[in-house]
């Protein structure tokens, strides 16, 4: 097992697509594949940056206090606090900031060194949020770029 796998971990898949998520996927919590080695099926898994990357978009999914009977209540983001809102620039700055929150809370993440949100061209209506960042043990930048709409409160990775 590679460096990164054991620091990084590995978890069980909980979204479909990491590039072409648009939400939660309602009914399809885990997913199966076929063992190479024994040909049988088992629950498909993430590692390494691929784990990292379903770990931050969950932040970015769940509301933060949603898992506060689990334990967690600082587990996830604000960013469902902006739907309804118009696309402006100080809405744009409280995604930043939000988002900022959310990555501050990740023990993976060893610094953030931008955000950027901007208004999406083709749909005024959602905002593309661009990170780069540090994972911990790596001096390689992990760039993360997801579209959040504020008129629907979807997430498009």
């Amino acid at each position: 097992m590679s460096e990164k796998n054991e620091r990084w971990g590995t978890d069980l898949r909980l979204l479909r697509d990491l590039r072409q998520q648009n939400d939660l996927d309602p009914g399809h919590d885990l997913f199966a594949t076929e063992r190479i080695e024994t040909g049988r099926v088992d629950l498909e898994t993430v590692k390494a940056e691929d784990n990292l990357k379903q770990a931050l978009l969950l932040r970015f999914l769940t509301q933060v206090g949603e898992l506060t009977p689990l334990g967690h209540p600082a587990y996830g983001s604000r960013l469902f606090e902006l739907i309804g809102e118009p696309n402006t620039p100080s809405n744009r700055n409280r995604a930043k900031m939000y988002t900022l929150q959310a990555l501050a809370r990740e023990p993976r993440v060893a610094e953030v060194l931008g955000v950027d949100v901007t208004t999406n061209r083709a749909e005024p209506g959602r905002i593309d949020i661009d990170i780069d960042l540090h994972p911990i043990f790596s001096d390689t930048v992990l760039n993360l770029v997801f579209s959040f709409s504020i008129e629907r409160g979807r997430l498009n990775i």
